[in-house]
């Protein structure tokens, strides 16, 4: 509810220092890093918290090429200048005047480019918006196709008064689960607040992944494009480098965090990258994530294997028994991470991001978070008995 005034006050500052601004409106984070980068602009904002709770509010800016600012790159910077007041009572003499794009159609058109629509079967599909941004997307993109559209909260809502807008959070999703299997559909897609992440329920209501559906996607890129290189996190299934390996591809494994994963994927020209998260990137958006190219694509691959998406992940529910991300409190991060190095120091450890420990027959990842004394668990394993097994040893050590 606070994203006009905060998007007026924006607009205001960029214009006092001579900036010639665009206000493409009220629209997903996706679509602001299509227009900054088709237009080859100097950079952008967009107002929004993501999928934080409703009081919240902030800025996602980015620079030339849709590239993000982040704390590593921009942000750090901009921080300090705030701080020591190098941008305050400065004159403000009235700018180039404000211009005004309506880009709908524009993004529709790029986001349809990434699939053979004519492949995409009759689909009855139930769309879970959250009162977000992802009801402007989804009205445009998913206009001229095949399905049969359940809608769910596609009225624009800054209070939520539905669900938080954050499909990763169970309880956020178990609406469009029962809504699949009440409508009889054949999937369900949800987005988060401002629409760049998206995430799949199969045929029979159940939750995928999002390193299942990065799994399947990889390997679909792969096969297109023998080669292919694929980059996922570090919390990640082991079906991705998997199933990108016996599809001719490469898997390279980097840390969490979209700035992150966009680096490392210019740096190493790869068609596609994933994380658990629901974050999906795509080299030919400019390496950016985006909430609609996955939708489209898993579409595309229902009507090109003639499969239900319950029979198409089977295999890999039967292999690999994930325990999803869990957060443990901590008093000590630190000494609780030296707890886990010692206790599993027989395995093939990564501090590539938090610690990484990798046996055989399962592995996990335990990474701090940035803004609270947690640690975040993902643990993977062969079987569902040791799955738990596992999970409940290290959570042992982990919370001493």
């Amino acid at each position: 509810l606070s994203s006009p005034e905060l998007a007026s006050a924006f607009i205001g500052g960029a214009r006092s220092q001579g900036c010639q601004v665009t206000d493409i409106g009220v629209v997903g984070t996706d679509m602001l890093y299509y227009y900054a980068a088709s237009r080859e602009l100097d950079g952008g904002a967009i107002v929004t918290a993501s999928h934080n709770p409703k009081q919240w509010n902030g800025l996602k800016m980015v620079r030339k090429g849709a590239l993000a600012l982040s704390g590593d790159a921009g942000i750090k910077e901009i921080k300090e200048a705030v701080l020591a007041g190098r941008y305050a009572d400065q004159p403000a003499p009235e700018g180039p005047p404000v211009l005004t794009a309506t880009i709908s159609d524009d993004y529709a058109r790029h986001c349809l480019s990434f699939i053979d629509a004519a492949k995409v079967p009759r689909t009855k599909v139930v769309f879970d918006t959250g009162n977000g941004m992802g009801a402007v997307g989804a009205e445009a993109v998913f206009r001229n196709l095949p399905l049969d559209q359940v809608r769910m909260y596609f009225e624009l809502d800054g209070t939520f008064p539905n669900h938080p807008a954050d499909p990763l959070i169970e309880e956020n999703r178990l609406e469009i689960m029962a809504r699949v299997v009440a409508e009889k559909a054949h999937l369900g897609i949800a987005w988060d607040g401002d629409a760049d992440r998206c995430f799949f329920i199969d045929d029979t209501g159940q939750f995928v992944p999002g390193d299942f559906v990065t799994a399947i996607l990889a390997e679909s890129f792969c096969r297109r494009q023998p080669g292919a290189k694929i980059v996922y996190d570090v919390r990640a299934s082991r079906a991705v480098a998997d199933r990108v390996a016996a599809a001719g591809g490469s898997a390279l494994m980097h840390r969490v965090g979209h700035a992150f994963i966009k680096r490392r994927m210019r740096d190493e020209n790869a068609v596609f990258g994933g994380e658990v998260s629901g974050h999906f990137y795509f080299r030919e958006n400019w390496y950016a994530d985006n909430g609609m190219i996955p939708a489209l694509l898993l579409l595309e691959l229902l009507g090109i294997e003639g499969r239900r998406l319950s029979e198409i992940l089977a295999p890999l529910r039967a292999k690999y028994h994930l325990s999803g991300e869990i957060n443990s409190r901590v008093d000590d991060v630190p000494a609780a991470l030296a707890r886990l190095e010692e206790r599993y120091r027989g395995g093939r450890l990564s501090k590539l991001d938090g610690i990484s420990v990798d046996y055989d027959h399962w592995h996990f990842n335990v990474r701090p978070s940035n803004t609270e004394p947690l640690l975040r668990l993902n643990l993977e394993a062969y079987s569902r008995d040791e799955m738990e097994r596992r999970r409940d040893e290290v959570l042992s050590v982990i919370r001493g």
